[in-house]
């Protein structure tokens, strides 16, 4: 950086007036072009659901705390550039450079911060960097196509990483306290009580004739008998509703639900198990964006797996596209007829 000479002293030159920096007691950094244009273009609105008028409200109110708490800046950009990737998808649409880079930084500086004594003013700026973290991780694959894609890819310690950072999230939940009354997530309350309410133990209302047909769900079954219950229920809650009206807090019940014996079954790939995630992923991600991003690679290789390790299956498969039910299962009176051949494709 070139000097100025004043009076025998030297020193340096003013920072251009357009320079904008994010800054706490412990780190700053300074905002690029790019970066400039992603806030302005982006962060004044809500990403996650931008219908929500109480998430656009909370997403103003962390911009204005991001500029005070870099892991919340670092997280809300690295959004910001996931969000472009849904906009102008490429193929494969993995995350680029950037977007990895904003991510680290926000999970390195978090950890930091979490290592120290938590003040209340913290609390809001954690818990939002844990959400974003957790959508970040949802909506980022280490994938181009379905083949490189889990379920069809071979085993890894990796798999389903996205439930991981998910419960992550959750354990800052007594922390953060996001329903404290001077909380900007307090606004949320009905979205939590809705999402943390519990799903039935026992009864079948609601599910489908067909769906409770292929998950074995009759009169007698409890969640305890039946690893599928809740999750089923999860699904058929949010299938006829429209789109624009599904919130988080109705789609993150079925993600609630992947836990126990289901979650064991999802990780061994059982075809049940599978089928009730692609179900979910189907109209999750025609509503959220970041499901979207998932979704569109992960739906056909639950397919491909499908028909390619449960053929005989036909009572799953009547569900994929081609199947006699795609886009009619969640009738609830729809007759249940023998299965053929012809239900393969």
């Amino acid at each position: 950086m070139r000097s100025l000479a004043v009076r025998g002293k030297s020193r340096p030159r003013p920072p251009p007036t357009s320079a904008i920096w994010v800054f706490d007691e412990a780190t700053s950094f300074q905002l690029d072009a790019k970066c400039q244009e992603f806030v302005d273009r982006y962060l004044g609105r809500s990403l996650i659901t931008p219908a929500d008028p109480d998430m656009r409200q909370v997403n103003r109110n962390l911009l204005i705390l991001a500029f005070h708490h870099p892991y919340l800046m670092h997280a809300s950009i690295a959004v910001a550039l996931a969000y472009d990737r849904h906009l102008n998808p490429s193929p494969g649409c993995r995350r680029t450079l950037e977007e990895s880079y904003h991510w680290s930084q926000s999970t390195a500086l978090l950890n930091k911060r979490l290592k120290e004594p938590i003040k209340t003013k913290d609390k809001d700026p954690i818990w939002g960097t844990a959400a974003a973290l957790a959508v970040l991780s949802f909506s980022s694959l280490d994938a181009s196509t379905p083949e490189e894609s889990w379920p069809l890819k071979p085993p890894n310690s990796t798999d389903l990483e996205w439930l991981r950072m998910g419960k992550g999230k959750m354990s800052l939940w007594d922390l953060a306290n996001p329903l404290r009354p001077d909380s900007i997530f307090s606004i949320m309350a009905p979205t939590y009580a809705h999402m943390y309410a519990p799903l039935p133990e026992r009864d079948l209302d609601g599910i489908p004739r067909a769906l409770a047909t292929v998950c074995g769900l009759d009169s007698w079954s409890t969640a305890e008998t039946n690893p599928y219950l809740h999750a089923a229920h999860a699904v058929s809650q949010i299938q006829n509703l429209p789109d624009a009206q599904v919130t988080i807090g109705q789609m993150e019940r079925f993600t609630r639900s992947i836990q126990g014996p289901f979650e064991c079954l999802l990780r061994e790939k059982d075809p049940v198990a599978l089928l009730l995630l692609y179900l979910w992923y189907r109209k999750a991600g025609r509503c959220i964006w970041w499901i979207g991003l998932r979704a569109r690679i992960e739906c056909p290789s639950i397919c491909a797996y499908l028909r390619l390790y449960h053929a005989a299956n036909c009572a799953v498969l009547a569900f994929l596209p081609g199947g006699r039910l795609v886009d009619k299962w969640n009738q609830a009176r729809l007759p249940i007829q023998p299965c053929t051949a012809a239900h393969l494709y």
